[in-house]
């Protein structure tokens, strides 16, 4: 009798041109030090983001991660018809009932004076974005105390909306956080156990970062022709590769966070699958373009555990180059054997109607869904 997987393993192999994908502090291509070789890098928390912005598209829920919860619900009251002034305090009361310590806002224009009602929590809260209009009825409901309330000014200053419904609230969970995982110490049972493991990306090979030096050209300069030299000149890292990505996906821990539901951990696992594969993250507002499709991916299953990841060879993959003799010129290196090529594809019959969360279709979701394999 076979025993029922518990864990799907995501192993892909995806060629990336001329990019920096993840900079550091100083703006330089991430690598790591790998095999005695020094590799392009990809950190797992920007890999992880660009995923479920996918993951969140497809399913058509967001989940919102921010430490201005309380002008958020002032946004959504003023596009409701509150009086600005009243809102604003909606948000402050709305933000210092969370049950996580606060800081106010400082003014642009003194960084001395703090922001009435304009309240910082020291922890991102991560809720689902309903969560935004829930807490916005919430002061609906109290907006007469709102009104006769003093302003938020001080860290010291209580709330007069009831702590336990706005805790509530951010307890609020949906398909994206019951995969992805919640951390919030700060309230009660907010926590919430991921069930997808994302490991860093790192190239195949060697990395040979290129420093790319560019100048731009000043328009009115170059009409007069008055003076000589650039507007603007700098330079940016860059590197290309294949890098190999890795996650993993607990069956159990998904059924379990979503209550006991297999249908919708399967349905949530088919969006994860494509989300993974057709994600890449984002690094400029307008990068160079760049290849979304792998090249190569697989997905075993396992009963009791993630099975041992494949990385990166500890030695690199491409050829050594051979010393040249003086009477003849070197033998070219063999092409590098290119792994089995297979693809993804979705499941035989599409999932019946049922929770929020099952994937939207659309006229390009056969192309997303399935990449291009070579």
């Amino acid at each position: 009798m076979l025993t029922p997987a518990r864990f799907i393993d995501i192993h892909v192999l995806q060629s990336v041109p001329f990019a920096n994908l993840n900079r550091d502090d100083t703006n330089s291509v991430k690598t790591v030090q790998y095999g005695n070789t020094l590799r392009t890098r990809v950190s797992s928390q920007s890999w992880k983001r660009a995923i479920r912005s996918v993951f969140e598209d497809r399913i058509g829920q967001a989940a919102l991660r921010t430490r201005r919860i309380g002008e958020r619900v002032t946004r959504e009251l003023e596009q409701r018809g509150w009086p600005a002034e009243l809102a604003q305090r909606a948000g402050g009361h709305t933000a210092a009932a969370s049950g996580i310590k606060f800081e106010l806002a400082k003014s642009s224009g003194d960084a001395k004076q703090t922001v009435p009602n304009k309240v910082l929590t020291n922890a991102m809260v991560y809720v689902p974005e309903a969560a935004v209009a829930e807490l916005a009825d919430l002061a609906e409901q109290h907006r007469e105390e709102l009104q006769q309330a003093k302003d938020i000014k001080k860290p010291a200053d209580k709330s007069i909306l009831p702590v336990s419904t706005v805790e509530a609230v951010l307890r609020s969970r949906n398909g994206v956080i019951n995969l992805f995982g919640r951390m919030l110490a700060e309230i009660n049972d907010a926590g919430v156990d991921g069930a997808v493991q994302v490991a860093h990306a790192l190239t195949t090979h060697e990395t040979d970062v290129e420093l790319d030096y560019f100048s731009a050209v000043d328009d009115v300069t170059a009409v007069w022709n008055d003076a000589t030299g650039s507007g603007h000149m700098g330079h940016a890292e860059f590197s290309a590769g294949t890098f190999y990505r890795y996650a993993t996906l607990d069956l159990r821990n998904l059924v379990a966070n979503i209550g006991d539901d297999p249908q919708a951990a399967r349905e949530l696992t088919t969006v994860f699958l494509a989300s993974f594969i057709t994600s890449l993250p984002r690094p400029r507002r307008t990068p160079p373009p760049r290849t979304p499709s792998p090249t190569w991916s697989t997905f075993p299953s396992a009963p009791t555990g993630p099975s041992p990841t494949q990385p990166p060879s500890k030695s690199p993959s491409r050829p050594a180059p051979r010393a040249a003799s003086p009477t003849s010129p070197a033998p070219s290196s063999p092409p590098t054997p290119r792994p089995p090529t297979r693809s993804w594809a979705q499941p035989a019959s599409s999932p019946p109607a049922g929770p929020a969360w099952r994937p939207r279709t659309s006229p390009d979701s056969a192309s997303a869904a399935t990449p291009s394999t070579t």
